[in-house]
């Protein structure tokens, strides 16, 4: 999976009478820069009220996607994989996941759950500045 983390800077109706600055975090699935800020402006213009900025589009590394429907937020866990050799030699390497959920408490029993079976430790869970994610059409 290729994504990239994209920012972007508009004016948005916020009440009534006056419109506010908006600062949001997507993370949208894609070949390049130029084609993901694309996709992700034609969602989002319906909502923008005057100029729009994208003042970064990076492309991340994303292991997996965990995805909860009634999560309203995203999480970043890192992820230690633990592989262990014929002649006893422990390797880790270590992977980014993003987790969709509520609090960080599920977000952590989300990621258990999901890499059950696996033999790993989870290193950390952070809330994430991603607002929603973007997958490639298929």
């Amino acid at each position: 999976m290729l994504f990239y983390e994209i920012k972007v800077n508009y004016q948005r109706q916020t009440g009534e009478d006056n419109p506010g600055k908006v600062k949001e975090t997507y993370l949208v699935e894609g070949l390049n820069c130029s084609d993901v800020e694309g996709r992700l402006i034609e969602d989002i213009k319906p909502f923008v009220f005057g100029e729009l900025e994208v003042p970064s589009c990076k492309k991340v590394q994303v292991f997996d996607l965990i995805n909860d429907p009634e999560g309203d937020r995203w999480f970043k866990a890192r992820v230690e994989l633990i592989t262990v050799e014929e002649s006893g030699k422990e390797t880790r390497k270590t992977i980014t996941i993003l987790v969709q959920a509520n609090t960080i408490q599920q977000a952590l029993k989300n990621v258990q759950t999901h890499m059950s079976g696996n033999d790993c430790e989870i290193v950390s869970i952070m809330r994430s500045p991603i607002l929603e994610v973007y997958r490639a059409i298929n």
